[in-house]
């Protein structure tokens, strides 16, 4: 009876195991996945090498990191060669000038504690809104499937400054009131005292009064793609921009304004070839 029970047990102990080394559906699939997927890009790497285009578009966003400021951009290419890309792009951030500095403020109103801040002696918001065209040449990872193609991209076009007055809450000296107001020249010594200043004017204000100022830019990147025979684009890119416009830009009271500026820009870009 024991030796029974003991043939019993080995024989249950070994189907459970051979039941454990058998893979599960889902680990099949994704198996067949990867390799449906490395088969493809195999085929984008043969179709490439013989002079075929394998995308003819794409579509990306970015994310922009400034030295200056930030910007969000909107990009469409069209791949005219293995190696050259006609690109378009629509991109709208804020220059910030390197000497803002936020001052916190603490006041009452109506029983409330109210906590705020303002950038002190700000004159103007200063957006902008750029148009521009240009090429992308790949100059590195071509044929390397899990590398990084590494391209140059160059180009300019035309930018609108977006000058928005900043307003700033204050304590009306003779009615005890608070007000916005906006530097108009004549009010400097209210807009630059901080004793009567009570914090920043509401989000949208001085939208409706914003002056537009034409100007030219132009912009030389690296872009590292790291998702290249993907119809996901993924990718990072390094570059500087210098941008001239009509006026000058005034921005920081006491301060001498420019219309010539120039920035370093790190963007994370997303999208999808087709």
């Amino acid at each position: 009876m024991k030796k029974l029970f003991f043939v019993v047990f080995l024989l249950s102990g070994t189907g459970l195991m051979a039941q454990k080394k058998q893979p599960s559906e889902s680990a099949l699939q994704r198996a067949q996945k990867k390799e449906e997927r490395r088969e493809k890009i195999n085929q984008l790497i043969k179709q490439e090498e013989e002079g075929a285009l394998i995308f003819n578009k794409q579509n990306a966003f970015s994310i922009n990191l400034n030295t200056d400021g930030w910007g969000l951009k909107f990009e469409k290419g069209k791949y005219k060669t293995i190696t050259s890309t006609n690109l378009m792009w629509l991109e709208f951030g804020e220059r910030k000038h390197p000497k803002e500095e936020r001052i916190p403020t603490l006041s009452s109103s109506g029983g409330f504690i109210l906590i705020s801040n303002y950038i002190y002696g700000k004159q103007n918001n200063f957006y902008y809104l750029n148009l521009g065209f240009g090429q992308q040449k790949l100059i590195g990872g071509k044929g390397n499937k899990n590398g990084i193609a590494v391209s140059a991209i160059y180009g300019g076009g035309i930018t609108a400054g977006l000058l928005k007055p900043y307003y700033l809450e204050v304590q009306n000296q003779q009615t005890g009131l608070r007000e916005e107001i906006k530097y108009d020249g004549t009010n400097e010594a209210l807009f630059l005292d901080p004793s009567a200043i009570l914090g920043k004017g509401g989000l949208f204000k001085g939208f409706g009064e914003m002056k537009f100022v034409p100007g030219g830019h132009a912009k030389v990147a690296l872009r590292f793609d790291y998702g290249r025979y993907n119809e996901l684009l993924s990718a990072i890119e390094v570059g500087v921009n210098a941008s001239f416009y009509s006026q000058k830009m005034p921005i920081i009271l006491l301060n001498k304004e420019k219309n010539f500026f120039f920035n370093a820009y790190a963007a994370f870009t997303f999208g999808r070839r087709k």
